[in-house]
């Protein structure tokens, strides 16, 4: 999609394209994948759905009564999350046609909130193109979690470029997470199209360069900084690599 000058829009539609390209990912799956064992470790696919789903009626509550639910959790976010999961499970049938209506939702709240607002979210506060964007690189995270298990093709587009911002955007905030101090750093990313995008100061002392997918799979953990094969210069690229993260602790 090409830059209109409304970046939440820009971010709304391509999340709208996502949730209909895995909306046909799981209304095909059978019962048996319903049940398989998912990427996300202990997590089967339909756990998988039930997490998302969740997680967008929690956009849609935020949003509508500043009652993000992850704020009352008694232990890690992990934790809380994975007892929300199991709490509820469900058949294939209930929990697609839950996460059709949460999704449906999260874009309805999104779109007619206030962009420059802050809402409540895991971490931190967030204003709704942030809080898009981290819908964005939920659903393409778990996408894979999903389809690289059961073989099914799930090609990378374009929207990698909203989770590329979104990475090299909250690397002072994977920065705090270790105790480090945050530098000035550049990311030159290649898109799936042979694109480049380009993320951060041009007189940066330290760059990631490299695929996009890539530097985006390592934002999700589900790719080693080692294996990525990105390239780092500069003082602080590699300590940026190792914290770069699309999602909150």
């Amino acid at each position: 999609m090409a830059a209109t000058g409304d970046p939440l829009g820009e971010v709304l539609q391509d999340l709208r394209d996502e949730y209909e390209r895995l909306d046909e990912v799981f209304s095909a799956l059978s019962s048996e994948q319903w049940s398989m064992p998912s990427g996300a470790p202990g997590w089967s696919i339909l756990d998988v759905v039930v997490h998302l789903a969740v997680s967008e009626e929690g956009v849609a509550s935020t949003i509508a009564l500043q009652q993000e639910g992850w704020h009352h959790r008694k232990g890690t976010l992990d934790d809380a999350i994975d007892l929300t999961v199991q709490a509820n499970r469900a058949t294939p049938a209930r929990v697609l046609a839950r996460w059709r209506a949460a999704t449906a939702a999260s874009i309805t709240a999104l779109g007619g909130a206030d962009p420059s607002r802050q809402y409540r979210w895991a971490a931190a506060p967030l204003r709704p193109r942030t809080l898009a964007t981290t819908r964005l690189a939920e659903h393409w995270a778990h996408g894979l979690d999903v389809t690289d298990p059961l073989g099914i093709a799930f090609p990378d587009t374009d929207r990698l470029r909203h989770i590329a911002w979104l990475g090299h955007a909250t690397i002072p905030y994977g920065c705090s997470l270790i105790g480090v101090a945050p530098e000035p750093i550049q990311a030159v990313l290649t898109g799936p199209a042979g694109d480049m995008w380009t993320y951060g100061p041009a007189d940066a002392a330290s760059t990631i360069s490299g695929p996009a997918a890539a530097f985006c799979r390592v934002g999700a953990q589900r790719l080693s900084p080692s294996a990525s094969g990105l390239h780092t210069t500069g003082p602080f690229a590699e300590t940026a690599l190792r914290v770069l993260r699309n999602y909150a602790a």
